[in-house]
């Protein structure tokens, strides 16, 4: 059942709630034409790129890309220079590029909800984790990249 605690499956539950609102309980509310197709599409391009870019460095230095298992390496480079969570930020920006598209105004406040989760339930212990077995490496590496952007 651990596969079920999974950012994908936070991000497809999070999706099926926003689509549902945006189906059943529209109650009338827009964005406004072509403002939230646009932007939403850059939101959900900008994080599969973002996604892509982490799993090939992640794969370059033969580590983990699955939460809660132990790194073999602190990944430092690439899209991680930019940010420390780019999966995940890539996740978020997903959310908030469907949310858009679908014109899903009541489901904006999934948004920090999916935002929270993921520090609680992913970033957090997994910061942890490498804070524990890379020390030194790791504090530099946090006080000179930030967590989301």
């Amino acid at each position: 059942m651990k596969w079920i605690d999974m950012p994908p499956v936070w991000l497809a539950g999070a999706l099926g709630l926003a689509w549902w609102q945006k189906t059943y309980f529209s109650q009338g509310l827009s964005f406004g034409p072509g403002f939230a197709d646009f932007f939403g599409g850059i939101f959900i391009g900008g994080g599969l790129i973002l996604m892509a870019l982490a799993v090939h460095e992640m794969r370059r230095y033969h580590t983990t890309i699955i939460p809660h298992q132990t790194a073999s390496r602190l990944v430092s480079s690439g899209i991680f220079k930019r940010s420390r969570n780019p999966i995940y930020l890539g996740d978020v920006m997903i959310l908030t590029g469907f949310i858009l598209y679908w014109d899903a105004v009541l489901a904006l406040p999934l948004i920090p909800v999916f935002f929270w989760i993921l520090e609680k339930r992913f970033i957090e212990p997994e910061e942890e984790g490498l804070r524990r077995k890379f020390v030194a490496d790791f504090k530099r590496y946090s006080q000179q990249t930030r967590r989301w952007l």
